[in-house]
């Protein structure tokens, strides 16, 4: 699988990299949708703070993962799905609570993985660390889930370093 990573620094590709481990995976970081237009990608992660979006037009990408914010983003992408994250409670991946060193991510709806498999509708409760923003973290965990890593092991072996 090819997953494209727009962001600016944000953590969500290494996130992504540490969690997936033993999924076959080429994982493609980039701050402008042109550096992810090299190659068809399976799912384009993009970040909260993703800019520039003249150019998305070019990146050919099977699914896409995005703020709820950008929804018109994925309207330029020529992906056959996208999901959405964020704090709207028409979001699919969003919070249901934030406190401390820990964010509860509440699944809103069903979630079909890459390979097809469905991942049913709940919470999962993961570290947040110290002056971290949360919509990040929301970002790495929903591409980690739509790559087919199980709830029960995303939650055991979570880590999220910016």
């Amino acid at each position: 699988m090819c997953v494209g990573i727009w962001e600016r620094g944000e953590g969500i590709l290494s996130a992504v990299a540490a969690g997936a481990d033993g999924i076959d995976l080429k994982l493609i970081g980039g701050r402008h949708p042109a550096e992810l237009a090299s190659q068809p990608l399976d799912l384009l992660v993009v970040s909260p703070g993703a800019a520039g979006w003249a150019g998305a037009g070019a990146v050919d990408c099977r699914s896409v993962l995005l703020p709820g914010r950008a929804g018109p983003l994925s309207q330029l992408l020529r992906g056959e799905y996208a999901v959405s994250y964020g704090t709207s409670p028409k979001d699919t991946l969003t919070l249901s609570s934030l406190e401390g060193d820990q964010l509860c991510l509440s699944l809103q709806r069903e979630l079909v993985t890459l390979e097809g498999a469905v991942v049913d509708r709940q919470e999962l409760v993961l570290a947040l660390p110290p002056q971290v923003s949360p919509l990040p973290v929301l970002a790495a965990a929903g591409a980690l889930l739509m790559l087919g890593v199980p709830p029960e092991r995303l939650m055991e072996r979570w880590s999220f370093q910016p």
